[in-house]
């Protein structure tokens, strides 16, 4: 996840982090790549991008020749990898239908948005939103918020009103996609004054509304990819008619808290928990992380709001997004997965202990 707040380029997020205790030994299993026409690594100057003509930003020709290139290059299955997960547990929490994607007019069914809830949802309870794959391409958001509801929601569950949207962008997710079929980023679209940017986003706000409801705690789960300097940030830059430095992805995880609410002891907490399945992101030599300084150790910030990122959505006591990086060679997909699980239930453990709840 790169955030850029205009007008101060050097405000970018590109979260992600890696894992690796829960298989260590085992090799990395294959997870699909987004395509990309340019080298993966950080060259001394990054080459243009194919669509477009630098420093003038796209038009619709060039959104419609870009969504040409990336639409058919579906690599994995929306339904099989994640809406039949969500139907295998519909035994234990209620399973709402939130609204659809308007990108297949052959199937408008083909797209369809789920959350997951709590049973028994109480008003007497704090209610918790997790939000994952709101990029779609950022794997263990997905099915680190599916392994959170088959594994520690059912121990918060009697503390905590939990709702969980585990693909928000399943578009993206087939095609191994940060943007929307627009070239729109959805976690760049949470715009609470103004008609969110993103169907995703509108979709999701939405559902969130409709919850009526006070929400303490909001963990958004991201994960950062080699893809990220190799495609991904010389499409946006490319997009909007900017030019682009190379960057490097942090071999470690780490978070975002929000700046104008940080929350340190509970980003710790996170971290903390997040450290029993692999390891923290190092600062670079400036003591940075994507450009960044750290605020303690694994640890960044931003200003959700001005950002309209994902996890400003309910204006909770408690945000963090999480970020984890796959292409570790100390990561498999198991440990990302797992890291998301571990900086949720820590996160909770720590919202527990200071709010004394029960």
């Amino acid at each position: 996840m790169r955030a850029a707040l205009a007008p101060a380029p050097s405000l970018r997020s590109a979260l992600g982090l890696p894992l690796a205790s829960l298989a260590r030994g085992r090799s990395p299993p294959a997870r699909p790549r987004a395509a990309s026409s340019l080298p993966a690594g950080p060259p001394s100057t990054m080459p243009p991008y194919p669509i477009g003509t630098p420093g003038v930003p796209w038009g619709e020709a060039e959104r419609l020749a870009w969504r040409a290139r990336v639409e058919p290059a579906v690599t994995r299955s929306y339904r099989d990898e994640v809406v039949a997960k969500i139907d295998a547990l519909r035994d234990r929490f209620d399973v709402v239908r939130y609204g659809a994607l308007p990108y297949d007019a052959a199937d408008p069914d083909r797209y369809p948005l789920f959350a997951v809830k709590t049973r028994n949802w109480s008003a007497a309870k704090p209610c918790v939103l997790v939000t994952g794959g709101v990029h779609g391409y950022e794997t263990s958001g997905v099915q680190g918020a599916l392994r959170f509801l088959e594994t520690e929601c059912a121990n918060v569950q009697d503390t905590f009103n939990v709702l969980v949207a585990p693909c928000v962008s399943p578009w993206g997710y087939e095609r191994v996609q940060r943007w929307n079929a627009e070239a729109v980023d959805p976690n760049r679209s949470f715009d609470k004054t103004n008609p969110p940017p993103a169907v995703e986003a509108a979709l999701l706000a939405a559902l969130v509304r409709s919850q009526s409801a006070t929400w303490l705690a909001h963990f958004d789960l991201h994960e950062t990819t080699d893809t990220d300097e190799s495609e991904f940030r010389p499409a946006k830059a490319a997009r909007d008619g900017e030019t682009c430095e190379p960057d490097v992805v942090p071999d470690g995880f780490y978070c975002v808290g929000d700046a104008e609410n940080p929350r340190a002891a509970f980003q710790k907490a996170v971290i903390d928990a997040v450290r029993e399945v692999t390891h923290i992101a190092p600062p670079d030599a400036c003591g940075r992380i994507i450009g960044e300084p750290i605020t303690q150790e694994g640890v960044i910030e931003y200003p959700l709001d001005r950002l309209m990122l994902c996890a400003s959505l309910t204006g909770a006591k408690y945000t963090t997004t999480t970020e984890v990086y796959p292409d570790s060679q100390n990561a498999t997909d198991e440990e990302c997965n797992d890291a998301q699980v571990a900086a949720v239930a820590g996160g909770l453990r720590y919202v527990v202990k200071n709010e004394g709840l029960s």
